[in-house]
């Protein structure tokens, strides 16, 4: 574990490590929204990897400690700045962003303070740039949003069965920036634009996260380590 450095000087830190001035600006307004004292940050070495390390921070005295950490795995595609993103590129967006729920096929882990919705046979993550669900949870599939540009949550047994969405492109969806964008279980390989850990990690990210301390995730590319 490592004695962090103080908040403002991690913001910059982050922020320098986006892959624009856009991309700094996005994540700086991002975590200016409200203060937090947990951090998530998932580091990859360079635009191109697939895999890298999460780790959790604790804001403590001022400074950040690292509370637990992880290896990574990002998407098919490598990442790329977050407001540049393109769906169906299989990126991961760099930024700092919320967590605004947990969810899962399994049933919530011991210790979980997050909101956890259980995912059913009718849960899909909506997809579809024509639809007013892009970008949202829907129970039971709307007819403006079709099938074929949508997850059918339970299909993903594993992947899903523990996961936090991850607050990209969420508030105010941008069509055709993507959707879909969770911190998971990992799968066979790379995601398609998520951030995945092992099911042990997850458990451990979710027995940790309060949401009253208001938990952001920074995905990043090159070495951000607070401290």
């Amino acid at each position: 574990m490592r004695t962090a450095l103080a908040f403002a000087a991690a913001l910059l830190t982050l922020a320098t490590a986006a892959t624009s001035t856009a991309a700094a600006t996005t994540a700086v307004t991002a975590a200016e929204d409200t203060e937090y004292t947990q951090l998530i940050t998932a580091e990859a070495p360079a635009t191109t990897s697939t895999t890298g390390v999460l780790t959790w921070w604790d804001r403590r005295d001022g400074g950040w400690v690292a509370v637990g950490s992880a290896p990574a795995r990002f998407g098919a595609g490598g990442l790329v700045d977050g407001p540049s993103r393109v769906q169906g590129t299989s990126t991961t967006p760099t930024g700092v962003y919320d967590l605004p729920y947990a969810f899962g096929i399994e049933p919530r882990p011991a210790g979980t303070r997050y909101g956890y919705r259980p995912v059913t046979g009718a849960s899909w993550w909506c997809q579809d740039n024509a639809s007013r669900s892009y970008n949202r949870w829907v129970e039971g599939l709307p007819k403006d949003c079709r099938a074929a540009e949508a997850e059918r949550l339970a299909d993903y047994p594993g992947q899903y069965d523990f996961g936090l969405v991850i607050g990209f492109n969420y508030r105010q969806p941008v069509r055709g920036r993507g959707a879909g964008i969770f911190l998971h279980v990992n799968g066979r390989g790379a995601t398609a634009g998520c951030v995945s850990v092992s099911a042990d990690a997850m458990r451990a990210v979710l027995a940790w996260a309060d949401p009253e301390r208001h938990p952001r995730i920074a995905i990043s590319v090159g070495d951000t380590a607070l401290g």
